[in-house]
């Protein structure tokens, strides 16, 4: 390791800017998958079958394959070289890109999609480390900084990238192309890295805990399956002794990883750690917030698509707002902020986010039917907004308590726990979305409305069969809603009435407003989520240190 003025002295490498240009591409790779799935998820559902967890699994199944990949990657590289390992993550992340496009399953589609998060793990942190070794301190700040735009600009783009390339069906690729767009960059950055990226490896090459990453992938499963498919099974008795299981295997992680330690081994996750209440209550903090926030992202994707009939592309530019209000909090923040206020613009942040998703749930609820993308807008900037403003300042706010010899630990842990995060926002906000869906909309259907008997009377229903018909109407809308599979058409659903164009205009209305009520109670959960981070967030320290 380089000491500080060692680092001062050295001649910075030649080819650094071309060098972070290549680390640049494959960042945009990472965070556009991250981001497309939820929009063309009901897409790629209604082309290859299954039920709406498949939608789950497709954010989930990355997320969850990066969380454990990114507590080994960056150590990985201190072994075998960055450079070397950056080749095998950008290949293996193209490679995956291409199985997920060619995918003729589900299955084949959740595994690529967890093949590309693990790649994606072994790439990103190689990149991280060589911009601290290819440019001397002075420049370093500059090569950082060029993070911010490109995470503001992917998050602009990637959800109307996704929803224009699925409403294109480019040479009949419909949904497929969102995979496919990854081969340019990713050849980009293999032939990038193997011409201008250095080779760097570590002076104390550390020993990879293998035992710890199955325990921790092991016990992550087992907490996150059940959570995915428990209401598609009506929550048998094994999903729970699996949940008791996944905190069981934690619970042995802990102890594993303190023995090692112990032994003066090389942890996956140094155990002193969790002894600071900054780091622990940090890791709290990021697993709640981002689970509120990526799970959310889902449900809105959710209700536009499934609830409203939007497509793809129409989704995409509705969230347009939320991603330039991010940009404009992580503009806000880096214009001296963060330094000044530190924890207090994390409060003031998540503050912003609770009060853009009141402003949601009331403009969906109050707006009902009339809603459209224009009435969205002031709550989803406030949303971005927050989001920009807490996210700045919280890595480097959690690690302000961290050792410098548990810098890289820390690090690795923090990064792991935010994809966690949202893979388990993924599996409980969608999955408590799901459930309420089928009460909503039947609680919509009342049998003695005029309104209903009006329809009924229009469509030919004798009046003494009315009442007989609208609750049998009731319990088709509550079953259909409640099918796994959307595709399917439940018993109660073939009765001759609900094939009418009268009752069936009748019935699209009360799904509709089903879907808001789920939408505005789940984000009500979202809230909930967001007010436990904001208490969290006093167990931080006030500031950051000077040189984090």
């Amino acid at each position: 390791m380089y000491s500080v003025i060692e680092a001062e002295q050295r001649t910075p490498y030649r080819w650094r800017w071309v060098a972070l240009f290549v680390i640049l591409a494959v960042e945009v790779m990472d965070l556009l998958d991250a981001l497309v799935t939820n929009i063309a998820g009901p897409a790629i559902r209604a082309e290859l079958g299954g039920s709406y967890s498949l939608i789950q699994w497709l954010g989930a199944a990355y997320t969850l394959a990066m969380a454990i990949g990114l507590l080994t990657g960056g150590r990985l590289g201190d072994i075998f070289g960055r450079r070397r390992l950056f080749l095998i993550g950008a290949a293996g992340f193209t490679l995956a890109s291409l199985a997920c496009g060619l995918a003729q399953t589900p299955g084949q589609l959740i595994a690529g999609r967890a093949i590309q998060g693990l790649f994606g793990a072994v790439m990103l942190p190689q990149g991280l480390g060589m911009i601290k070794q290819m440019f001397s301190p002075a420049e370093q700040a500059k090569a950082f900084g060029a993070f911010g735009p490109v995470m503001g600009l992917s998050s602009v783009g990637g959800p109307i990238l996704a929803g224009w390339l699925v409403d294109a069906d480019f040479f009949g690729s419909g949904w497929r192309m969102i995979f496919f767009i990854n081969l340019p960059l990713g050849v980009f950055a293999v032939i990038g890295a193997l011409r201008f990226l250095p080779e760097f490896k570590s002076e104390r090459v550390p020993r990879l805990d293998w035992l710890g990453v199955v325990l921790a992938a092991a016990g992550a499963f087992l907490l996150l399956y059940p959570l995915v498919q428990g209401r598609e099974l009506d929550w048998p008795v094994w999903c729970f002794v699996l949940l008791a299981a996944g905190v069981a295997t934690f619970g042995l992680f802990s102890i594993y990883e303190a023995r090692r330690d112990r032994r003066g081994l090389d942890p996956l996750v140094t155990p002193s750690l969790f002894r600071k209440r900054a780091f622990s209550g940090g890791l709290a903090v990021g697993l709640v917030f981002f689970a509120s926030l990526i799970g959310t992202g889902l449900v809105f994707t959710f209700y536009l698509q499934i609830g409203l009939g939007y497509s793809p592309l129409k989704a995409g530019l509705t969230t347009l707002p939320q991603a330039l209000g991010t940009v404009a909090g992580f503009v806000a923040a880096g214009s001296g902020l963060s330094e000044r206020l530190g924890r207090r613009l994390l409060l003031i942040g998540t503050a912003v986010m609770m009060a853009g998703t009141a402003g949601f749930m009331l403009t969906v609820w109050l707006a009902g039917a009339a809603i459209s993308p224009w009435r969205l807008i002031p709550a989803l900037v406030a949303i971005g907004a927050g989001m920009g403003l807490a996210m700045a300042p919280f890595f480097n706010i959690v690690l302000a308590g961290v050792d410098d010899e548990e810098t890289g630990s820390a690090s690795g842990a923090l990064t792991s726990v935010q994809q966690l995060g949202g893979a388990f926002g993924i599996a409980v906000l969608g999955t408590i979305f799901f459930a309420l869906v089928p009460g909503q909309v039947a609680a919509h259907v009342d049998p003695s409305s005029a309104e209903l008997q009006s329809v009924l009377t229009t469509a030919g229903v004798p009046a003494d069969t009315q009442n007989a018909v609208a609750l049998g109407l009731r319990d088709c809308l509550r079953d259909r809603a409640g099918e796994d599979d959307p595709d399917v058409v439940p018993p109660s659903c073939r009765s001759a009435a609900a094939d009418q164009p009268q009752v069936r205009a009748y019935a699209g209305e009360q799904v509709r407003a089903g879907f808001q009520d789920a939408t505005v109670l789940t984000a009500g959960v979202a809230l909930l989520l967001l007010a436990f981070a904001f208490g969290l967030s006093f167990l931080l320290p006030r500031k950051a240190r000077p040189d984090a």
